[in-house]
């Protein structure tokens, strides 16, 4: 069954073929997954910035789709408000990265509104290309009664959205190794590995533990998954599932 991917051109490519102890992870986190029932289903994957948030949630809709579940990913990030309108509030401090830089009304309108088991099933896997700032919201895609609908991104469980989940997936890493992964992985889009550290440092990770401080995910999500060693991750909690 093949997956469908947003339309923005923000994208990450499909992780490789994992080993024996990864594999054995996702395999467990798939039947989870499918376990929830033969219904829509959606899921959220969320953690600090390079926690593995993308990679994860590409390897859950490759074992899904190896099921024959209809599988669609999405990102909170193309769902953010567009840069032409950031003089009308702060978007590049910490605070205001997470307070104004999501738009959640459009992603409950276009995402995960139609993507109820009971709704149309009609939704825009993208909103605004966080690369080119253009407005993808009318391509729409068609979920099956059976689809599940995979999501990534900081934030997810918010108030706003949190009651939206069937499935709430925490990555946990240190917050120093968040630094060093996002500088690693951004230092030539960002202008350098200086320009790189001060985006994550001064803006993403404030702004995400605040997020952290406020909202304290940890406690309620149903899956916490330890990928500091991304080649042997550790399900530390599976509450309610097993």
């Amino acid at each position: 069954m093949p997956i469908e991917f947003s339309v923005s051109t923000w994208q990450q490519p499909m992780p490789p073929t994992p080993g024996a102890p990864r594999s054995a992870v996702l395999d467990e986190l798939v039947e989870m997954i499918d376990g929830r029932g033969d219904h829509r289903l959606r899921v959220a994957v969320d953690g600090l910035t390079a926690a593995g948030k993308t990679s994860l949630g590409h390897e859950l809709a490759r074992g899904l789709s190896g099921r024959g579940r209809p599988v669609f990913r999405a990102s909170l990030d193309d769902f953010k408000r567009p840069w032409s309108e950031r003089h009308l509030y702060d978007r590049e401090s910490g605070e205001g990265y997470y307070r104004n830089a999501f738009d959640r009304d459009a992603a409950c309108r276009l995402l995960l509104d139609p993507s109820a088991p009971t709704a149309e099933g009609i939704v825009a896997l993208c909103s605004i290309d966080p690369l080119t700032q253009m407005d993808r919201s009318e391509v729409k895609s068609a979920m099956p009664a059976n689809g599940v609908l995979i999501v990534d991104g900081v934030f997810a469980y918010r108030p706003e959205i949190n009651a939206y989940w069937d499935l709430r997936i925490w990555i946990e890493i240190d917050a120093e190794l968040s630094v060093r992964r996002g500088i690693e992985r951004d230092a030539e889009m960002d202008g350098g590995a200086d320009e790189a550290e001060a985006l994550h440092r001064d803006r993403y990770l404030v702004g995400e533990l605040l997020y952290i401080r406020e909202v304290d995910p940890r406690s309620f999500v149903e899956v916490i998954l330890d990928n500091t060693d991304f080649d042997n991750p550790r399900v530390v909690r599976p509450r309610g599932i097993l």
